[in-house]
């Protein structure tokens, strides 16, 4: 059992570190960053969507079937994360925060969402290592596959959200690290943390729709000049696309 252990934290510490991959915005001017930050918010909106529709949906309905039940998980996610965005906008607004320094409810709502979908990628490779060390390490390299575009469209959501590189570095490492609670629990409740797990896959998927089409979508929209369109519209179809290719990982 302590090698299962072993496995399973070296796995989710090399996740959780691969939300540093925004320190090489560092190496990019500010302003060339600006330019671009947009198409990855295009992107990230369609990492989002087809990681809910090509990665997400169909694990539930194969592991799980699909009823009512998950419908309703789904919609409790879509609504959770609505009250909480709610919420913050209303905190903002009355503690009345310099324009210069707000941070778009945005950013706050998808680092609650990252938060718990990096919980569910621990809880995930704990219950694959305890299944077998070979399919444990095979599901962690397609978690590390499928985290790279996601971690590079949740840093480019924080940084449009009005965080500086320093602080959405930091903040997308913390949520990271919730990979490790999840793989912890799933070792050591095993059974309890597997029922739960269409609970939060579904939840996730919910928060997921709703930050893409409520809150990325109309972000992108603000850009209305026809090239520039384009180019935001082939972002997005390629976010798509990335999630679509892991399916064959």
């Amino acid at each position: 059992m302590a090698h299962i252990w072993l496995y399973s934290i070296i796995s989710v510490i090399i996740i959780s570190l691969l939300s540093l991959i925004g320190i090489f915005t560092f190496l990019i001017k500010q302003k060339l960053l600006n330019k671009i930050i947009l198409y990855l918010v295009s992107f990230s909106a369609g990492a989002l969507f087809g990681d809910t529709f090509i990665h997400l949906l169909p694990e539930l309905v194969n592991t799980y079937s699909f009823g009512t039940k998950i419908s309703l998980f789904i919609l409790s996610g879509i609504i959770l994360t609505f009250i909480i965005e709610k919420f913050v906008k209303w905190r903002h607004c009355h503690l009345h925060y310099h324009q210069d320094h707000k941070i778009h409810s945005f950013a706050i709502i998808n680092l609650i969402g990252d938060t718990v979908h990096n919980f569910i990628d621990g809880l995930i490779i704990g219950a694959s290592y305890l299944v077998s060390i070979p399919v444990g390490i095979a599901t962690t390299l397609a978690v590390i596959f499928h985290e790279i575009p996601q971690e590079i469209g949740d840093f480019a959501i924080l940084i449009h959200g009005g965080y500086s590189k320093k602080k959405a570095l930091f903040l997308n490492f913390i949520t990271a690290l919730t990979a490790i609670i999840g793989v912890v629990l799933a070792l050591v409740f095993g059974t309890i943390t597997e029922n739960l797990t269409p609970f939060l896959i579904s939840i996730a998927a919910g928060s997921f729709i709703y930050i893409a089409g409520s809150d990325l979508i109309p972000e992108v929209h603000k850009e209305v000049q026809g090239k520039k369109s384009i180019i935001l519209l082939t972002a997005f179809l390629f976010g798509i696309f990335i999630m679509y290719l892991l399916t064959f990982i």
